[in-house]
């Protein structure tokens, strides 16, 4: 009988994967001691005078978990559940990630404990500026590199980019990416990780025995599942199920993505969209298509669901959405599981590429980060997939046998 371990807990499922992986191929003990906790956690309280002249106290957070490779490099997050669990999960997959993509970058990530929908704009600039303000000393465009991650975006990071301009004097901008446009930010970064997503199951579509239309369900409306609804949408693929954080909805024949997001803008959610049916998330995630695309949470798929799971795919665009247990399961019912680590690649690749435009004092075309990032993507799709294979183990453990060997070539 297997013994499950905490799914609930993102970072104790980061450190299970990266056990099973060195379980198919041994790896440098080094590295996997290096990789067994991180560099450094920071806590720190940010004061915020609110609107209303009271003061707050918010819990920000920044870990450092690797940088072999180069620079720490990850997004920060603003939501509610956000805890330091979460954010060493998210740098250790940031590490993995970045070696996956072969990127001269290592792994962090950062957030704030806040619900930022109930911050008026005012408060939102002072919380993210404040953030720089008590972590600015152990960043830099050598050392760690923030960019958006949940809730936050251009407008957030311009307002923490300036911050630390002007406390600093650095005048590259490469500190942080995800800027504006006209800010120093990179073409193609919007639309990045859906679009990489979408490269990485192209890569494969046809070695997955999968159709030239897929029926498509996209969990998450976000940056990423938005995005990622509208491309495969604009491939030629069937979006049948879309969902929020409150609820989806199906429709076999198929959803427009504008439509969608525009009647959710209207009517604040998506109950009631003509010619769909409502689900619960749950429902969603476990009704009949080609490909399941998580892009909400952490731990959606666990071993409660995912003998449900009817997809012949799943890309995941979240990070961590399948725990070890539902990997184990959907591995023996022969369901690939395109893992994190490669499938929401793109927002990283993309992002290591504005930090070298702005080191470069460049500035790229669309067409050409874009063919970058899709040579790029798909090249170590192609890899890991074949290496899997090979191993006969699925495409996680794969993609982290690629990483460590990566990362032990650097350590050595």
């Amino acid at each position: 009988m297997t013994t499950l371990i905490n799914e609930s807990n993102p970072f104790t499922n980061a450190l299970s994967q990266l056990s099973r992986a060195i379980k198919v191929v041994s790896s440098n003990e080094d590295i996997i001691k290096r990789l067994s906790s991180p560099d450094r956690e920071i806590k720190a309280s940010i004061p915020v005078i609110m609107d209303d002249h009271t003061l707050q106290i918010y819990e920000g957070y920044r870990v450092q978990y690797c940088n072999i490779l180069g620079p720490y490099k990850g997004g920060i997050r603003f939501h509610p559940d956000t805890n330091i669990d979460e954010v060493k999960a998210l740098a250790l997959w940031m590490t993995i990630k970045t070696a996956v993509m072969d990127l001269p970058m290592g792994g962090g990530k950062g957030g704030i404990t806040v619900d930022p929908k109930k911050l008026s704009k005012n408060e939102l600039e002072k919380l993210s500026r404040g953030w720089v303000k008590k972590l600015y000393p152990i960043l830099g465009p050598n050392v760690d590199v923030p960019a958006p991650d949940m809730n936050t975006n251009s407008e957030i990071i311009g307002w923490m980019s300036d911050e630390y301009k002007n406390i600093t004097g650095e005048k590259t901008g490469a500190t942080f990416t995800g800027k504006s446009l006209d800010n120093g930010g990179s073409e193609g970064r919007t639309q990045a990780t859906g679009l990489g997503g979408f490269y990485t199951f192209d890569a494969i579509r046809a070695k997955a025995e999968l159709p030239l239309s897929c029926k498509i369900i996209v969990q998450g409306m976000g940056n990423v599942g938005g995005y990622a609804a509208q491309i495969f949408h604009d491939h030629g693929h069937v979006i049948v199920g879309m969902s929020d954080s409150k609820g989806g909805i199906i429709n076999q024949i198929g959803l427009d993505p504008k439509l969608v997001e525009s009647y959710k803008k209207e009517h604040g959610t998506l109950a009631g969209f003509p010619g769909a049916i409502n689900v619960t998330n749950n429902e969603l995630l476990t009704t009949a298509t080609d490909v399941l695309i998580p892009a909400a949470l952490e731990n959606q798929i666990t071993h409660e669901n995912a003998n449900e799971i009817k997809a012949k795919l799943i890309l995941e665009l979240a990070n961590g959405p399948t725990t070890p247990e539902a990997d184990d399961i959907l591995f023996a019912r022969n369901i690939p599981v395109v893992p994190d680590v490669l499938a929401n690649a793109g927002g990283v690749t993309v992002s290591t590429f504005e930090w070298e435009q702005n080191l470069k004092g460049e500035h790229w075309t669309e067409s050409e980060v874009l063919e970058k990032l899709k040579s790029s993507i798909q090249k170590q799709t192609l890899t890991i997939w074949d290496s899997s294979k090979e191993l006969n183990t699925d495409l996680r453990r794969s993609a982290f046998i690629l990483a460590l060997s990566r990362l032990s070539k650097k350590l050595s």
